[in-house]
């Protein structure tokens, strides 16, 4: 049939107005076609070519994720214990008031963050290795970001140095015991 034979009006007729049947625009129809084509190839890519599902996807993220938590800085006690020194502790304090203090208040007593200045801790027994790995690997759970993605080694054993400093101080207002208490 030609341009010229169709007739775009049809027998439907409603409230005074009758229906067109205009053919689609010709690129249109070449763009439904070519979804339809990625459709299928898609359908098949994933189904039998070996795509990955998002269960896939989201176990493959999640070991990433565990192999980078996993990594980074790490101290026994008696090195740490070494490196705390006036002057880290000093350049720890400067580096809390600048990154942590938002959340654990400028003296340690917590805000939203647990009071870093009594004898109980939410996470470890509160010894410098224990303080060294979280501020390290942060509490992604909590809220607390991994610091040894933001600080070089020697900022995060000053900021541990500051926060074991604090231990024990129990500033006026701080917020109550949280975790277990410390041995």
């Amino acid at each position: 049939m030609s341009d010229q034979e169709f007739d775009p009006m049809t027998d439907h007729e409603y409230d005074g107005i009758r229906e067109l049947d205009n053919r689609l625009p010709e690129w249109w129809l070449a763009l439904f076609g070519i979804t339809i084509i990625f459709g299928f190839i898609y359908w098949l890519h994933y189904e039998f070519g070996g795509g990955h599902t998002q269960v896939q996807e989201l176990n493959l993220a999640m070991g990433v994720i565990q192999s980078v938590k996993g990594s980074g800085p790490s101290f026994s006690e008696d090195q740490l214990n070494a490196l705390f020194t006036a002057e880290t502790v000093g350049k720890g304090h400067e580096i809390f008031t600048a990154k942590c203090a938002a959340c654990h208040a400028a003296e340690g007593g917590g805000l939203i963050g647990p009071n870093l200045t009594d004898k109980f801790w939410l996470h470890g027994k509160g010894t410098s290795a224990d303080i060294f790995e979280v501020i390290a690997k942060g509490v992604p759970e909590k809220g607390m970001p991994p610091w040894a993605e933001q600080m070089t080694e020697e900022e995060l054993v000053a900021t541990a140095a500051f926060v074991h400093s604090l231990k024990d101080r129990n500033v006026p207002g701080g917020k109550p015991p949280q975790g277990e208490e410390a041995p």
